[in-house]
Order: C-alpha cells, then sequence, then structure tokens
C-alpha cells in the first residue's frame, strides 16, 4: 500500500510521481480541493487511500466539455461523483431564486459550479467512460435520492438516480459504504451484485422488482402519483422519513416511469475508534498547493476539529436525519486531544481552535438507553424530557477542559450552535463553563422563532423555554469586565407561519433588543419535513393543512424579521397594514418603523396606504 501523500493527487504527474499509473478511484467534486476533514471528498479520499487504493481527485471540472472528467483517465474501480460540501442549487441561487455572484468553496470565491453538478458530472463521465462504474454521492445526492421537491423549478423531479447515469448512491456520511463498493469491485464482484450493501440505493428493472421484490420492503407512492396528488406526495414522504433509521430501518422502494429505486437501510453509525481513526488520518488542512487563490471556506475551519456526528433534535427545516442520523457517533476524549496537538505544530496555528462540536455542539456525549438495541423512537422525537435520554454535559466539559491544557493551545471556543434546552437540563455547569472559557464574545443558540404555532411545526422549544435560557445566560454576565452576547438565529417564511406571527417576533426582537444580522429565509431544499410541507401544504404524519406563505407575502415576513433595516421600509408597512397592526407606525416607542410618505402595496391585492 502506497503511504498517505501530504495531498492526494490533482493530476496524473502527480499520480505518477507516487509510483501510480491508473488510479483505483477518482472522485469528481464541484468543491476546490481543500485537504481537511470537513471537506467530504478529501475525508472520502484519505479513508480510502488508508483502506488501500489509490484516489485521485478532479476538482472542479470544466463541465461544458468532457475533457477536464477525462485527464485522469479511466479509473480501475469506479467513479465517485459530489457536488461538493454543498448542494450546488444552494450554493448557486440565493432564497429569493437570484444567481450567486460567489462561492466560498472556490478559490477566490468565484463560481465554476454547474447548477445540479451531480447529473451533470455524471452525464459526462458517461459520454466518455461508459463502461465504468459510477458511484454517486454527497450531500445533494443523498438528499435526492427519491423523488423530490424542486424549489428552483417549483416541480417535483425523479430521485437523481434516475435522471443521472450512474449505478450506486452512498447516502449519508459514506466511509463505510465507499470502502465495501472498492474492495467488493477489486475482488472482481460487479455492480450488480453489490445491492446489498447498507447505506446506498440503486435502481431495478420494473418487472425485475415486481418478480423479486422482498416481503419486508417498504413501497412508497412512485413519481407519477407524488408529482401529481399532493397527498400522495406528504404519504410517500412520511413513509421513507420512517425508515431512516439504522437499527430499525427497512429497504424503502419508490416505482418510476421506468424504473424503480431502492433504498437500502441507512449504514450503521461508526464506532467511536472508526471515528478516531478517520480524523487522525494525515490531513494537511490547506488547499491543494496548485491553487493561486485562497479557497474562503477553509479560514473559518481551518483550525476546527469534529467531536462527534448525528443530531437528536428533528427540527423539521433540517435534513440531517436523512444524511447523519438521529443517533449521536462521538469520539474519544484521547484522540481529540491527540489531533489538536498535531495541530498545534502546524504553520499557522496561533493558539485557537475554532471549533470543537458537530451538527449541534452540546450533544457531545450524550445518549439514549434504546439506540442500541432499538434505535432511534419511531413514533416520537427525542427530548430532554425524556426518561431514557441522558443529558449530563460532563463528557464535554471534560473534553473542552483536556483540549485547554494542551501546551501551546491559549483559546477553544465553540463555533457551533448549543442547543439551549439541553443547556436548561444539564447539572454539571456546562453553561458557565463554557461561558468563561468558551465563547469569543457571542454563543450561538437557534430559537428560529417565538410563536407557539411556528415552533410546534418547526419542532423547536417554545419561547418560554429560550426566555428561561436567556435570563440564565444574562446572569452569567454579571461581574464580567468583558460581556458576551447571544447570537439567535431566526427564520422567516417556514411553513405555518403568518404575518401575524412575524409581527409577533419583530416586537420580541424590538422588546429584548436583540442582533438580527443572523436570520435566514426559509428555503425548501431536498427532504426536509417544512420543504414537503412547503410544498404540498401538509402536515406529512397528519394530512392536515398549513399556511405556507409564498409569493410576495414571503418577502414581506423576510422584511418583518429585519424591520430595522431601511431598505425593508415599504414591506413592513405592506405586512403590517395587511395585519390590521398601523398602530405600530409612527413615533411611539413601542412602534416598528416610523410613520413616512408613500402607498404601500399589500400582497393581499389591496391598497391600504395613501399618499400624504
Amino acid at each position: 500500500m502506497i503511504r498517505q501523500p501530504p495531498f492526494l493527487p490533482l493530476s496524473s504527474e502527480e499520480g505518477q510521481g507516487l509510483g501510480i499509473d491508473r488510479f483505483d478511484v477518482i472522485l469528481i467534486t464541484g468543491d476546490a480541493y481543500v485537504d481537511h476533514p470537513s471537506f467530504g471528498t478529501a475525508l472520502i479520499g484519505r479513508v480510502l487511500w488508508d483502506a488501500g487504493f489509490s484516489v485521485g481527485i478532479i476538482a472542479q471540472p470544466d463541465w461544458k466539455s468532457g475533457a477536464d472528467v477525462a485527464k485522469l483517465g479511466a479509473p480501475r474501480l469506479f467513479f465517485g461523483i459530489s457536488s461538493g460540501n454543498v448542494d450546488s442549487m444552494v450554493d448557486n441561487f440565493t432564497p429569493n431564486l437570484k444567481r450567486r455572484s460567489d462561492d466560498v468553496y472556490s478559490p477566490g470565491g468565484i463560481p465554476k459550479r454547474p447548477d445540479r453538478a451531480v447529473i451533470v458530472y455524471a452525464n459526462r463521465i458517461h459520454e466518455r467512460f461508459p463502461d465504468t462504474p459510477v458511484v454517486l454521492g454527497g450531500i445533494e445526492a443523498s438528499l435526492r435520492r427519491f423523488a423530490h421537491y424542486d424549489y428552483w423549478q417549483d416541480r417535483v423531479r425523479q430521485a437523481i438516480l434516475a435522471d443521472a447515469p450512474a449505478d450506486l448512491l452512498a447516502f449519508g456520511m459514506a466511509e463505510r459504504q465507499m470502502v465495501e463498493i472498492a474492495r467488493r469491485l477489486s475482488a472482481g464482484e460487479h455492480v450488480p451484485s453489490l445491492r446489498d450493501i447498507r447505506g446506498t440505493a440503486y435502481t431495478m428493472e420494473i418487472a425485475e422488482w415486481r418478480s423479486h421484490r422482498p416481503p419486508e420492503m417498504v413501497e412508497i407512492p412512485g413519481f407519477s402519483e407524488v408529482s401529481q396528488d399532493k397527498a400522495a406526495y406528504a404519504q410517500a414522504f412520511a413513509l421513507h422519513y420512517g425508515e431512516q433509521d439504522p437499527v430499525r430501518g427497512r429497504p424503502v422502494a419508490q416505482p418510476h416511469p421506468k424504473t424503480v429505486v431502492i433504498q437500502n437501510p441507512p449504514a450503521p453509525p461508526l464506532t467511536t475508534p472508526e471515528l478516531d481513526h478517520i480524523y487522525e488520518l494525515p490531513f494537511s488542512r490547506e488547499a491543494h498547493p496548485s491553487y493561486k487563490q485562497p479557497v474562503p471556506a477553509l479560514e473559518p475551519v481551518r483550525f476546527s476539529v469534529t467531536s462527534h456526528r448525528g443530531c437528536f433534535g428533528g427540527c423539521s427545516f433540517c435534513a440531517l436525519t436523512h444524511h447523519q442520523g438521529r443517533i449521536i457517533q462521538g469520539r474519544s476524549i484521547e484522540s481529540l486531544v491527540r489531533e489538536v496537538t498535531r495541530m498545534t505544530k502546524m504553520p499557522g496555528f496561533k493558539g485557537i481552535v475554532q471549533d470543537v462540536g458537530g451538527p449541534t455542539a452540546n450533544m457531545y456525549g450524550l445518549s439514549c438507553d434504546l439506540w442500541e438495541s432499538s434505535g432511534a423512537c419511531r413514533d416520537k422525537h427525542c427530548s430532554p424530557a425524556c426518561r431514557t435520554l441522558h443529558t449530563g454535559h460532563s463528557a464535554q466539559c471534560e473534553l473542552l477542559t483536556a483540549l485547554r491544557q494542551i501546551p501551546g493551545v491559549r483559546k477553544v471556543f465553540i463555533g457551533s450552535g448549543v442547543r439551549y434546552d439541553l443547556v436548561l437540563a444539564d447539572q454539571s455547569g456546562y453553561l458557565e463553563q463554557i461561558c468563561d472559557h468558551h465563547v469569543s464574545g457571542h454563543l450561538k443558540v437557534a430559537p428560529e422563532h417565538i410563536a407557539h404555532n411556528v415552533t410546534t411545526i418547526m419542532n423547536k422549544p417554545p419561547q418560554e423555554v429560550f426566555d428561561r435560557f436567556r435570563t440564565r445566560f444574562s446572569l452569567l454576565q454579571q461581574g464580567k469586565p468583558k460581556k458576551q452576547y447571544l447570537l439567535p438565529y431566526f427564520m422567516s417564511g417556514h411553513p405555518g407561519c403568518t404575518v401575524e406571527d412575524m409581527i409577533q417576533l419583530a416586537e420580541y426582537i424590538r422588546d429584548n433588543n436583540l442582533y438580527t444580522e443572523q436570520v435566514q429565509d426559509f428555503t425548501p431544499t431536498p427532504m426536509s419535513v417544512s420543504t414537503c410541507m412547503y410544498y404540498t401544504g401538509l402536515n406529512p404524519f397528519t394530512l392536515e393543512p398549513i399556511h405556507v406563505a409564498k409569493g410576495r407575502e414571503k418577502q414581506v415576513q423576510r422584511a418583518l424579521l429585519q424591520y430595522r433595516e431601511p431598505r425593508n421600509y415599504r414591506m413592513v408597512v405592506e405586512g403590517l397594514e395587511a395585519a390590521g397592526r398601523r398602530d405600530l407606525v409612527g413615533r411611539d416607542k413601542k412602534c416598528l418603523v416610523g410613520a413616512g410618505p408613500g402607498m404601500t402595496r399589500s400582497f393581499l391585492g389591496k391598497h391600504r396606504g395613501s399618499k400624504k
């Protein structure tokens, strides 16, 4: 086996310098190649290399011709295709569907990623190498493994395997799947024999599927139904959502006009030793030296470490349930200490660990008595009130203490968000410790909203919980020479949210003098519960109708969230008038905006303003 190189090869010349005439696997990505464990292509590439396979990378190929994807030749085993760390459509467009002018995952921030990058790259590969297996992976492919609503075309699209010429789709983080695919192909197996790998999806001819369908397989409404019937779409979503647990999940099949897409149960969670080994591979934490301009996405995470995977929060607008899952997979303290110790010897390290965390920073070390035997519960979400969920933060407190005692480390920060309802349930002094040592000035939290009906639909804690947390945080600031602040994330336009709800949130922001730069206009992305609600207007688990703001109303809701911005004045007044809240326009200290001239145009189709 060839030892791990400083960087994985981007060219045939680099490969030849390592004694490689033909790569075993070639990975194609929409990102620049950054050799850092938070960049998926680097992670998968290092894992495959560690398993004994040579890996070449084609980063951001020229997608308008097939020449670039052919520059490394044909791999011995397969091509792996990913859009990169982000969904190409989310990366290329704003929530208002305007094309972005930059891409932080590209050298110099210059966009190079095509729309629907996975399909584009797969077509280019198939044109040049029709007989070489193709495996799709990464966030874009993973969350399009069933028929899905496409916000950018405002229609339901087929599962990505029905659109892209590929043999397999490895969903989730996929290290285990990718190594098994490589080993079995290297042993002489053919692609059709790989249909039993957990954490993968594949296609099958309709006639073959009808005659060989396993009895435990769950069939969900097919593309023809879900693209025409919103209730069928909601039902299909609820069915496949219920099978995303690695312990109790069953195979899921969805018929399409020319094929059947089949998802195997998710791969088992990685063990602590497996995670430790992966993250201690020799990542350089640098962009490939061939780049003449910096890759902006690297700097905020260069000296950060991943402590765990998974999130049991179950926020409706997040698709993590379908990607990393609800079961927490944690690393050992010893491994994280070794990783940070290695970081201290790297060029550019100035004693600051930028972040220690995962999807939710303070879920490190948390566990449930049922996960190993039964998986995450099918009929309820995890919460601090559950008796089988252990919410003590002592493991993370021990971890953070160990990291800040490493020679050469001055500060260890938590840059990821924390789940404040879990903090309130903790008795280990966690909040006191992070405020004393691990908050750089702002602590990120994500209440998202405060209207009860909206937080219920979002599956977020109610306002009272956030208020208790704010009070506790504020008490800890007493006597501090340099005060810290909460950085709350709020969202507009979420299904179930009305203009009246947004006014309630705006008044809450006003009354509590909260900072509102970190806001988000809800963007429907594949495979989240909220996206299903946005498209169908239904709660997929109850089929009850839900209000959905679209068009002008959605814009007005966003403006109300940032009512202090002068550019939003007219839309804020429009929303207030439509809700019968003209009392919030004027000079009183309770008003959201001052009185001004001009007529406002109501999204309800009525002109309620008047010229003065």
